[in-house]
Order: C-alpha cells, then sequence, then structure tokens
C-alpha cells in the first residue's frame, strides 16, 4: 500500500510540476512577445502569436493585469506591460550581490579591449549568459543576457567549461558530443578537441578561432567566486583581435583576477 502510494504521489507531482512550469514558460513567453513586438498587442494576437489557445490566453493576461504587470490602453486598443516589472529588474540588479559589483569589472575589460565582453554561469551541463557589455565599434560582436552558450566544443566559453572537468569526466563529457561543424574552422575530431583543451589548460586561458561563428575570434577565462564557475568571453571581428589578441588576453585575465577578489554574500545574507 504504501508503494503504491507512493507512486501515485509521485506521478501528481510530478504532473503539478509539468504544469507548473508550463505556466511559467508561458507567462515568460508572454513578456519576450512584447519585448519583440514593441507595440500594445490585443488578446486575438497574443493568441496567434504565442499559438495557445484563447482561454489559457485570457487567463493569464487576466492574471498579469490583476499582478498590476499589464494593462489595457483603451477598451479592445491592446494590451502593454507596467512600468512593474522594470522596477522590480530595477531592484533585483541593485541588490545582485555578485553582478553589482562584476559588472564594472566587465566594463573595464570592454574599455581596455575595445570589444564586446560576456560573462556565462554553469549550471550542469548548461551555459547561460548572465551579462554582456557591448563594444562601441560600429561592427562588433552582440550577446544576449539570458541566451545559452551556443556550443561547449566550439566557443571558447564552452572549452572553459569543459576544461574545468576532471580528465576522465571530460572524456567521458566529449565522447557524448556530436560534433557538427558550425564552419570550416570547427574542431570535429573528439581527440584534437580533447588536446586542444589541454593545451589551452596550461597557458590559463581558452581560445575559439573561427570555430562557432566565421570572421570571429573569442578568447575566455574561468573564475571561481563563492564556490561557483562563471566564464569570461571576449568577443571580436577577427580583423581587429589578431591585432591585439596577447594584450586582450592580459586584460581579461586581470579581469578575472578582479572579480575573483569580490567579497562572497555575508552570513547574514545567506
Amino acid at each position: 500500500m504504501r508503494e503504491g502510494g507512493f507512486a501515485v504521489y509521485h506521478i501528481r507531482h510530478c504532473e503539478l510540476v509539468s504544469v507548473m512550469s508550463k505556466i511559467v514558460n508561458r507567462t515568460l513567453d508572454f513578456f519576450e512577445l512584447f519585448a519583440a513586438e514593441k507595440r500594445p498587442l490585443s488578446l486575438s494576437e497574443l493568441m496567434k502569436l504565442l499559438e495557445i489557445p484563447v482561454s489559457s490566453c485570457f487567463d493569464v493576461v487576466r492574471a498579469l493585469e490583476r499582478r498590476g504587470f499589464l494593462y489595457e490602453l483603451r477598451p479592445r486598443g491592446g494590451y502593454y506591460p507596467t512600468r512593474r516589472l522594470h522596477e522590480l529588474g530595477r531592484v533585483l540588479l541593485e541588490n545582485d550581490p555578485f553582478l553589482q559589483r562584476a559588472h564594472p569589472e566587465l566594463e573595464r575589460l570592454r574599455d581596455a579591449s575595445g570589444e564586446t565582453v560576456l560573462l556565462a554561469k554553469s549550471s550542469g551541463e548548461d551555459l547561460t549568459y548572465i551579462d554582456a557589455v557591448e563594444s562601441t565599434q560600429v561592427i562588433r560582436f552582440i550577446g544576449t543576457v539570458g541566451a545559452k552558450v551556443r556550443s561547449l566544443y566550439a566557443t571558447s566559453a564552452g572549452k572553459a567549461y569543459l576544461g574545468s572537468l576532471p580528465e576522465a569526466e571530460r572524456k567521458k563529457r566529449v565522447a557524448r558530443l556530436a560534433l557538427k561543424p558550425f564552419t570550416a574552422k570547427t574542431i570535429v575530431s573528439k581527440e584534437r578537441l580533447l588536446e586542444d583543451i589541454r593545451a589551452c589548460e596550461r597557458r590559463g586561458w581558452f581560445l575559439n578561432r573561427e570555430e562557432s561563428i566565421a570572421d570571429c575570434i573569442t578568447v575566455s577565462a574561468r573564475v571561481s567566486w563563492n564556490g561557483a564557475l562563471y566564464f569570461v568571453t571576449v568577443a571580436a571581428v577577427k580583423s581587429r583581435m589578431e591585432k591585439q589578441l596577447d594584450a586582450c588576453v592580459k586584460h581579461l585575465l586581470a579581469a578575472c583576477r578582479a572579480i575573483q577578489q569580490i567579497p562572497g554574500p555575508s552570513k547574514e545574507a545567506t
């Protein structure tokens, strides 16, 4: 009876988690759609663009409206987010124990290198960009906060992550990868990839020379902060990076040392 009862509970719990996950994703889809469209949207437009049933669309709109995140411009005039999301985001950013202090270092690195700087965080086997400071150059690399790092094997940040793994675990992880070419420079041999990562580990920084995007070179290094791994990347077009690679690496490693020295959260905060 106990085993059967536990099985029923486990199934219902998993179903509840699945439903809640769907609701959360759908709500986030709403805000991302407004950001993409940059205009008020009617209920029918929301339903069509998100490809969801009208009843589900109506429920989310009403919930967001009740919580003060959406407002209707006029009857049948479309909905648009209020400033509440912006205000919540501002408060969250101002009190982030890490990014609030790491961001100025990323800006200094951008100014020293003249190129776009990205900060990624590892979570399981994924890397997600959590901050980006764009270059002021006309032709520049653009990073999107919240986006996943494109590849573990064809990006310098991905290689830096693989390099952080113990040798045996690294080999197993690489063995599971399907090394599909993004460009003609992508490393598609697993043995060559492992050797490239070992070479990067020995020198202390990681290189992606047009392996992910043609005419784009990136360099990355790891930062360990408060028991977690972060990855700092400088990205530039090939013509500029080749002229300043050594200087860029020097600035990158200096920034990583500065970030690593950021004090962790106080015990009261934890």
